[in-house]
């Protein structure tokens, strides 16, 4: 009796998109996403490859995650991790997903308090409640990327808002 390859790393991506196709939540998504995600930062393979593993890694963390606080946080995370690697990396294109304005509104639009406030409720972090003191931690780890993008972004008022999440990010806990 043969036994199932469960070393999906040796997957070709073909069967790691067919395979994914027939899961709708578990941890095998994310497996998926982050053997895709191995795959892209392969330098040996072509960017038209590396890309088209980066969208099986997207599409498996935006599927793996539920939609609490924290699970929608870590995706949004790990999201704008690798959309930022691949614009530095491999470059843009007119995909919305390695173009960096549409990462820069995606960024912004995954924040629910202002850089002023963030940095206010920062100041005095430790007596807050904890449910503030997690938003908080979301906050900024979902402005972990922003310093890479902005070398990428034209003038404007898109950067300039995350300029102010990256001064503000170094308060928060």
């Amino acid at each position: 009796m043969d036994q199932p390859n469960l070393d999906l790393s040796s997957w070709s991506i073909e069967r790691l998109e067919t395979h994914m196709a027939g899961l709708q939540r578990g941890q095998e998504l994310e497996r998926i996403r982050t053997v895709a995600q191995s795959h892209v930062y392969r330098s040996a393979e072509s960017r038209d490859a590396r890309l088209r593993w980066a969208k099986l890694s997207l599409a498996a963390n935006r599927r793996f995650h539920g939609d609490g606080p924290w699970e929608q946080a870590r995706m949004h995370r790990q999201e704008f991790a690798l959309r930022t690697w691949v614009i530095e990396h491999l470059g843009t294109d007119a995909d919305p997903d390695w173009s960096p304005e549409a990462l820069a509104n995606d960024t912004l639009a995954a924040l629910s308090l202002e850089p002023r406030r963030a940095k206010s409720l920062a100041a005095g972090w430790r007596d807050l409640p904890i449910e503030q003191m997690g938003d908080l931690r979301r906050h900024k780890n979902l402005t972990a990327h922003i310093d890479r993008l902005m070398p990428s972004l034209p003038l404007g008022p898109i950067k300039d808002q995350l300029a102010g999440w990256s001064s503000v990010r170094q308060h928060l806990p």
